[in-house]
Parts: C-alpha cells; sequence; structure tokens
C-alpha cells in the first residue's frame, strides 16, 4: 500500500493550475455513449476516476484512450448495454451510465454503484425520474435491468440532485417529447454537460436554474469539448494555502464558481483576489474561526468540508461546520483528532476549538476529500505525518503530491 510523508510547518507558496472537473469529465464521458463517432474532451484529469470510466466505456464497445492529455473516445453504432460490477462498484459516479444506455438501446443493465462511504447517496432520484420517462426497472442479483422507450415528462426532484439531473437530462436529449426537470442541481458541472449535449444537437435550457428543460430530438452527433476546470481541486489549494499560512495563486479558477467558499476564506482572515480565470489567496496571520454550512451549489460545498475543518481546529476561537449533504461526512473527524484538533461532532454539527497546531501521527484517509484534508493537516502539523489511503485521494487529484511539493510542501509519496 502506498502512504504520503508529510512534514509540516513550510508555508505553501507559488502559482498551481488546475485540471478539469472530475465530476463534469466522468459525465461528459457517460454522455459520449448518445451518439456514434469520435469525441475528444480536452483537459480530462488523469486520475483512477477517469480511469474506471474509461474501462467502462471500453466495456460497452467504445475505444476510450488518452491522446497528447486529450481523452479520444470512438463509440460504435452499436454498444453493449452492461456496466459490470468489478467496475461499477468502484466508483459511484459510474450510474451516469444509465440513462444514456437506455436512451440509446431501449435498455441497459447496471451494477449497483460503489464509491466513498460518505452517506447513503441513494440513487432512487435517478430511478423515478427514469421510470417517469417510461422506463421499467428491476433489480437482478445486484444489478439494475431498465427497459423501454422513453418520453417526456414533469419530474419533480425532492433533492436538487447532481447525479440524477445528469442521468435524466442525457435520457432526455433523445425522449419523444418535453421533459421538465424541477428542484434541478444549479452546479457549473451541469451547465457543462449541457453545452456539451447542445453542440452534440440536443435542445436544452435553463442549465444552471432550478428548472431545465429538454426537448427530445431523433440523433446527436459526436463533438469536441474542453472540460471546465475542477472548483473542488481549486478550492483545496486554496484552503491548503490558508491553513499554511502562505500565498498562492491557483490558475484555471473561475472566482464565480466559488463564491461562498472565498467568502468564508475572506471571513477566516484570508485576502483573497478572485478573477474569472485565477484566484489568490494570501494569508498574513492566524486564521479566525468561521461558522459554514454545507448545501447543494451554490451554497458551501459539502466536498470542501474537511478541508475547511482543518482551518477551523487552527483558528483562533470556536468554529461550527454544520453538514447538510452528507450524513457520514464526519467520519474523518477521528483520524483529525489524532492529529491534535478539539472537534466534537452531534449529529450533523461539528463544534472546532481552534488550537495554536495540530501535531503528526499515522492517519488513514478514509474517502477522497477527507483524505486532502488530512494531507493539508499533515502540512501545518508538527513533525512528519504518516498518512496512508492515499488511493483514494488519487481518485480525485492528480499528482497531488506533487503539485504540493511544487509549492514547497514536504510531501513524499512510498509504495509498498
Amino acid at each position: 500500500m502506498s502512504c504520503y510523508l508529510i512534514t509540516g510547518g513550510t508555508p505553501l507558496r507559488g502559482t498551481v493550475r488546475v485540471r478539469g472537473a472530475k465530476n463534469s469529465a466522468l459525465k461528459l464521458m457517460a454522455a459520449s455513449l448518445l451518439a456514434e463517432g469520435t469525441y475528444r474532451l480536452r483537459e480530462v484529469p488523469q486520475i483512477a476516476d477517469i480511469e474506471t470510466m474509461r474501462l467502462v466505456l471500453r466495456r460497452l464497445g467504445c475505444d476510450a484512450r488518452f491522446e497528447d492529455g486529450t481523452m479520444a473516445i470512438e463509440v460504435p453504432a452499436a454498444v453493449g448495454g452492461e456496466a459490470p460490477y468489478e467496475l461499477v462498484r468502484q466508483m459511484r459516479a459510474s450510474i451516469v451510465v444509465l440513462g444514456p444506455l437506455l436512451a440509446r438501446r431501449g435498455r441497459a443493465r447496471v451494477a449497483m454503484p460503489g464509491g466513498c462511504n460518505i452517506g447513503s447517496r441513494k440513487i432512487d432520484l435517478h430511478l423515478k425520474g427514469l421510470e417517469r420517462m417510461g422506463a421499467t426497472i428491476g433489480f437482478d442479483h445486484g444489478y439494475l435491468e431498465a427497459s423501454g422507450g422513453l418520453h417526456g415528462a414533469e419530474i419533480v426532484l425532492d433533492w436538487p440532485s447532481h447525479g440524477a439531473t445528469e442521468n435524466i437530462c442525457m435520457a432526455a436529449t433523445l425522449a419523444k417529447g418535453t421533459t421538465v426537470i424541477e428542484n434541478a442541481a444549479r452546479d457549473p458541472e451541469i451547465q457543462d454537460l449541457s453545452a456539451m449535449l447542445s453542440d452534440m444537437g440536443a435542445r436544452i435550457s435553463g442549465a444552471g436554474t432550478p428548472t431545465i428543460v429538454v426537448e427530445g430530438t431523433d440523433a446527436l452527433r459526436a463533438v469536441e469539448h474542453t472540460v471546465l476546470p475542477d472548483r473542488l481541486e481549486a478550492g483545496t489549494y486554496l484552503i491548503a494555502a490558508a491553513a499554511t499560512g502562505g500565498d498562492v495563486t491557483v490558475e484555471g479558477a473561475r472566482g464565480g464558481h466559488l463564491e461562498i467558499a472565498l467568502s468564508k476564506l475572506a471571513d477566516s482572515g484570508a485576502e483573497v483576489d478572485a478573477g474569472p480565470a485565477s484566484v489568490r489567496l494570501r494569508m498574513p496571520g492566524t486564521p479566525r474561526p468561521v461558522d459554514f454550512v454545507t448545501l447543494p451549489y451554490p451554497g458551501f460545498p459539502t466536498d470542501l468540508q474537511p478541508q475547511m475543518m482543518v482551518l477551523c481546529a487552527i483558528a483562533s476561537g470556536t468554529s461550527i461546520a454544520t453538514e447538510n449533504v452528507f450524513e457520514n461526512r464526519f467520519m474523518f473527524v477521528d483520524e483529525l483528532v489524532r492529529m491534535g484538533a478539539d472537534i466534537r461532532t452531534e449529529g450533523h454539527h461539528a463544534v472546532i476549538r481552534g488550537r495554536p497546531r495540530l501535531e503528526a501521527a499515522p492517519v488513514r484517509a478514509p474517502d477522497i476529500r477527507a483524505g486532502a484534508a488530512l494531507a493539508i493537516a499533515g502540512l501545518v502539523a508538527d513533525g512528519e505525518t504518516e498518512l496512508s489511503g492515499v488511493d483514494h485521494i488519487e481518485r480525485g487529484y492528480e499528482s497531488f503530491d506533487d503539485r504540493l511539493r511544487a509549492l514547497g510542501g514536504r510531501i513524499e509519496r512510498l509504495d509498498g
């Protein structure tokens, strides 16, 4: 097993450039199943989750490969209909192939998804939406089996689910009639998917608002597309800069996609200069305490909550974090407490009493974002932290240790 050895005490300084958003690229790859042809997706990060989706596409009969940093996907006239368990179990986002396969083939067989254990993240909203569009869905030995011609429908989501919105949108592009999605997710990644689908010939309006309207069409076409920058990767580096008392510019970061997170960082005492294509953060002193609440976009991202809790753990007072998206997102807190943090959790609230410093300890990453948070904790702790479970981190961050080292972080990756 691999681990990071991290020595704290060095402020991060310099410039880092983010890659395309993982949470967008995965769905754009799934969208390629909607039409025959050759797709070229630029700025796709070379991370473990992308490799898993690439293998899913290959099992469905597509040829997906990296060419000079660009993901090239060749989709045949006839695609397969089964996404196998050994791949889908590794990543919950794999469920988004269900909508495109059902729309394209009229049937699909997809294993129940796996991934990070941070909450139930049930796929009920995906299935209910597709059933409203005429699909018949059953379960067979751990697989979802869907069939039936799709038609337009009015769908009201109980929760603005990112994945359900995407799955239904993709399915609706080839359905007969008009589909209206109410209480849709508003994330920038939804807008990125909508932009690519529109270039493919889909008729979509309202992406980025609570109401999305999709008028079904008979056929779509393959396109080239550039994945939007990863706001969560950008936010992670900015919080790392704040926690270490550093000065970091994140190129590619779009300030408009991180408004509430940047506002909270400013409340903590950071000096933030945000623009449309880069964000610079400087932390001149000890962080101030900050209260924050996670909510669907445009609220504070749940995927930046663990990193922000590390910043609060070394603040000059008491902060309160409220988690409203995933019930198990606090599961990493025990690891942070091992490093000297003073955190008490009750239900979906965490009270964080800031301390002057953290202490190095052997810790393990339980998921992608918690792993990144523990790496940040290692960068500010006294001594050398051994962080295991880095395979989780590498599902979501390309060359994470290399990029931190380029900013001055003392971090080494050990294999075996």
